[in-house]
């Protein structure tokens, strides 16, 4: 009997629980009517549903940004070479082949007078044996026969030796018309070489970004002339007037410093900055920026910058290190930890209606830990580390 007690008292429950579902379905047409309208979900469960790469609750530290000039020693990245003014070329004054070279590798030394080659030229043989069929008439063309031959390339000491033995002079040499650094023609386009692996210079806005947004781009690095092989051959045939080599004075020479694009814009001619070789900071000096360069090498824009050194010790291809004065006046100032990069975007984390908020901004340089803001967040909160609301295995949802 108590288990039909139990059943009735279970069936009785389940009647009364549908009548109560009946009677709710019945009288919510008839509200929905009388208001005209549904009713609308509670905004405190709504901002709970948006999706995390969006809107994210979380109780973390805010800060504000700050404002106020601020300046910082950047360090950048430089190489000794040589001072593109002080150059001179080397050109054959008549077309022929190449009998005898000595010039074996790009920057090898010469001097003043020294010998470069020797070349067998047929126009030079033909004004030779005409100088000495002029000679024998000792006539009034003796004169311009000897000029002509100055004009194609001969000494006076061998015009007078032609004259002399009565022999022809079938390799003609060619000698250096100035001291330095030799080299050839084809690479003097580009006299530094090209820009090895970049590396990006400590403490200027292009370095690493804290909160785990990866780091921006590097600059490239000047690179110290390399001493490789000449293309000419003995042998090899060269036109009138054709450029074979380039001379470089080493009396004065030049320190080229790579500036990155965040910080290219800070320099200026006429400015001051300390440079010293990389192996010995101790020797320190002061230099004046000469000139400013925009360069595209490499698929990289990068600016260089031309100390022009006087008497000094320095050395081609040596490297250095310059550190120079940079004032910033504009934008806000946040730790680099609040700031998130994400790809081609910089992003903070703006505290609104108690949940957190990514917005892309324009992050400018960074200064001992902190980051140039050049958009207007003057009265944001921002979350003091944005990597803590970073989800890994989704995209960030920016707001305008």
């Amino acid at each position: 009997m108590r288990n039909n007690y139990i059943v009735n008292i279970n069936i009785l429950s389940v009647a009364a629980l549908a009548l109560l579902t009946f009677a709710a379905c019945q009288r919510k047409p008839a509200q929905t009517h009388a208001t005209g309208h549904a009713q609308t979900p509670d905004s405190s469960i709504t901002a709970l549903t948006q999706p995390v790469n969006a809107r994210v609750i979380a109780t973390i530290p805010v800060i504000k940004a700050t404002s106020g000039t601020r300046i910082h020693t950047a360090e950048v990245s430089g190489v000794i070479t040589y001072d593109t003014r002080r150059q001179t070329s080397i050109a054959s004054r008549v077309g022929g082949r190449i009998e005898r070279l000595l010039i074996k590798y790009n920057y090898q030394p010469v001097s003043k007078g020294q010998l470069i080659m020797e070349i067998y030229s047929p126009d030079l043989a033909a004004a030779q044996r005409e100088l000495l069929l002029v000679a024998q008439q000792d006539g009034p063309l003796l004169s311009a026969a000897r000029q002509r031959l100055q004009l194609l390339g001969m000494q006076p000491a061998q015009i007078d030796q032609v004259l002399k033995t009565g022999r022809i002079l079938y390799r003609i040499p060619v000698y250096s018309n100035a001291n330095g650094y030799i080299l050839e023609q084809s690479g003097a386009a580009a006299p530094t070489a090209a820009a090895p692996a970049a590396a990006a210079p400590a403490g200027d806005g292009m370095s690493s970004m804290g909160g785990g947004g990866g780091s921006a781009p590097a600059t490239a690095t000047p690179a110290a002339p390399a001493n490789t092989p000449v293309m000419l051959r003995e042998g090899q045939y060269v036109s009138a007037g054709q450029s074979l080599f380039t001379i470089y004075q080493a009396d004065n020479l030049v320190a080229e410093f790579s500036f990155p694009s965040t910080l290219a814009a800070k320099i200026k001619a006429q400015q001051r900055l300390l440079f010293y070789p990389v192996h010995d900071k101790n020797a320190m000096q002061p230099g004046t920026i000469g000139l400013i360069e925009p360069v595209y090498r490499n698929g990289q824009n990068f600016t260089l910058a031309r100390v022009y050194l006087g008497a000094h010790h320095f050395r081609a291809g040596q490297l250095l290190t310059a550190s120079i004065p940079l004032v910033y006046r504009e934008g806000w100032w946040l730790p680099a930890k609040a700031l998130y990069r994400s790809g081609n975007q910089s992003l903070v984390f703006r505290k609104t209606g108690g949940a957190f908020t990514p917005i892309a901004v324009e992050a400018g340089a960074i200064v001992a830990d902190m980051v140039q803001i050049t958009s207007n967040i003057a009265d944001w909160e921002v979350a003091s580390n944005a990597a803590y609301l970073v989800d890994s295995e989704s995209f960030i949802k920016t707001n305008p």
